[in-house]
């Protein structure tokens, strides 16, 4: 009696799907209608990926499928008042949650390079092979560095907090800037057009929890560049000598020292291209 009882009720609610009805009622606008939603969502997910962001929009998904799910084969009036007023909430949740994705989103599409990038491939940036063997040699002496190529996002706020230098990039300028006991060792240097603008800049910190104890302040300011910029930043360790890159709201340490250029053409191409 019970089987039967419980066919019965999953039957009359699949009955409220008429999937005939609705696909004889497909039109042209609603097959557009149904593609603008799909390149929103796509659009999101692309925004997202590779953030802690996507742990959060998982969440939610999992949340939402749950409160329709209940709310379908569930026949509860309290449950579905709760849902009611549950979902408007998420609404507005929904942008604070995701404040820097957005933030970036937005500074990204102001971005004239943004249009294009589909259609040019990256031109080859001048100061990577420079960059690399500086970090080899800073990281072999154990000397904490961060350095901050510049993009299409400007970083001007952060040049006027440091010292103008507006020098060719080199090697020895870089070991000289990062040595222990000099005056400019503290803070970031910022690379402009294969130039170094500016050193012991004050770069922004980054409120997001570290997922490595051994990561530290200078990690901490390559994150917090990487979330307000398309910068990519280079830093070196000075407690392991490792090295790590932080790009797009995220780090990735312990880079392999001998694939530095391939690694660092690898970003520049993969974000400008």
């Amino acid at each position: 009696m019970r089987y039967s009882s419980f066919v019965i009720s999953s039957s009359s609610v699949f009955d409220r799907f008429n999937f005939d009805f609705y696909l004889n009622e497909l039109s042209l606008s609603s097959v557009i209608d149904i593609l603008l939603v799909a390149l929103i969502i796509w659009s999101i997910l692309m925004l997202v990926r590779g953030t802690r962001a996507v742990q959060v929009l998982r969440g939610l998904i999992v949340f939402a499928l749950v409160l329709l799910f209940v709310d379908t084969f569930v026949d509860l009036t309290a449950f579905r008042w709760v849902v009611a007023k549950i979902l408007p909430a998420l609404l507005v949740a929904i942008p604070v949650i995701f404040q820097p994705e957005i933030r970036r989103a937005l500074a990204r599409l102001g971005q004239t390079g943004y249009y294009i990038q589909f259609w040019r491939r990256a031109p080859e940036h001048p100061a990577i092979d420079t960059l690399a063997e500086a970090c080899r040699r800073l990281s072999k002496r154990r000397h904490g560095a961060l350095l901050v190529i510049e993009r299409d996002t400007g970083l001007q706020e952060y040049i006027d907090t440091g010292v103008k230098i507006d020098a060719e990039l080199s090697v020895p300028l870089l070991l000289n800037i990062f040595y222990k006991d000099a005056d400019l060792h503290d803070g970031g240097v910022i690379i402009r057009d294969g130039r170094l603008t500016a050193a012991s800049c004050i770069m922004p910190l980054s409120n997001s929890q570290m997922s490595d104890r051994q990561m530290g302040l200078r990690h901490r300011a390559a994150l917090g560049t990487s979330e307000v910029s398309d910068a990519i930043v280079l830093v070196v360790s000075e407690e392991t000598g490792q090295i790590a890159i932080a790009h797009n709201g995220r780090v990735l340490p312990k880079q392999p020292q001998q694939q530095l250029e391939r690694i660092l053409h690898a970003f520049l191409q993969d974000t400008e291209a």
